[in-house]
This record gives C-alpha cells, sequence and structure tokens, in this order.
C-alpha cells in the first residue's frame, strides 16, 4: 500500500467569500478550485501541499473557541502554521483577527518558540508560531 498523503482540512464558513479573504491575506492561500454543487459551491484554498476545503454553513455558531481552542474530544483544536516573525504577522494582521491567547514565549522548550492564537471569520482558533524546531533525532527515532 502506498503511504498517505496530507490532503486537506475542510471548514464550515457562515460567509465563504470573508472566510477566503482572511486566508488568502493573512496566511497566503490561493484559490485552487470552485466546485460547482448548483445552489453551493465548495471552494480549495492552496498554500504549497495544504489545502483548506470551504464549505457554505448556517450562521449559528456553535460555542466560542477560547485560547488555544475547544478541549473537547471529537473537535478540530486549532489550524497552525509557522512564521518567521509573530510580531510582524501581528501588525499585518491588524484589527481583522481576535487574539484568542499570547503572544506567548516557550523558550524553555525551544530558544526562539514564540506563539500567539487567533480566531478567524468563523470562530476557528488559528495558531501563529515562529522558532518551533523537531527535536533532534526524533524524526528518526519514530520512524517518520
Amino acid at each position: 500500500m502506498a503511504p498517505m498523503v496530507w490532503s486537506h482540512v475542510g471548514l464550515n464558513c457562515a460567509d465563504q467569500k470573508t472566510t477566503e479573504d482572511f486566508y488568502t491575506r493573512y496566511f497566503g492561500f490561493t484559490r485552487a478550485r470552485v466546485v460547482d454543487l448548483g445552489d453551493a459551491q465548495i471552494i480549495f484554498l492552496r498554500q504549497g501541499d495544504v489545502y483548506l476545503e470551504l464549505f457554505a454553513a448556517g450562521t449559528e455558531q456553535a460555542a466560542p473557541a477560547l485560547h488555544d481552542g475547544p478541549a473537547a474530544p471529537g473537535r478540530m483544536r486549532h489550524l497552525a502554521f509557522q512564521t518567521d516573525s509573530v510580531d510582524a504577522f501581528l501588525a499585518t494582521l491588524g484589527e481583522a483577527g481576535e487574539v484568542t491567547l499570547g503572544p506567548l514565549d516557550f523558550d524553555d522548550f525551544i530558544c526562539g518558540w514564540r506563539t500567539v492564537w487567533v480566531r478567524d471569520p468563523d470562530g476557528v482558533i488559528v495558531e501563529v508560531s515562529q522558532g518551533f524546531e523537531d527535536e533532534h533525532g526524533q524524526h528518526d527515532k519514530d520512524g517518520v
């Protein structure tokens, strides 16, 4: 059997255009494909090998996610991205996304690791980090 390859994350959106604008403007995604379903559409966004699949959903929100995301089983906690500078990202983001936690420094674990969590237009928590590195040799030990 061939190895599994990452495909995408599907997001439910109150307003697909607003969500698409958020991820294209602040996270570097571009529209890869639109699937026309007649009365609805599915929008695929791509950044490198990462895809987001945007679905139209009702406007009724689930309970708001706080801090770094919901801790309940069966719910996605957050999406995560790497950047060279959390501060530069926050300056670019401005008022477009609510900070839910941080920025926090994790120098006790990895020198230079810094992270902030923001809420996207649909309430999904998005983590943005700088300076995270794999543990030396961990990649080889796990056989990945």
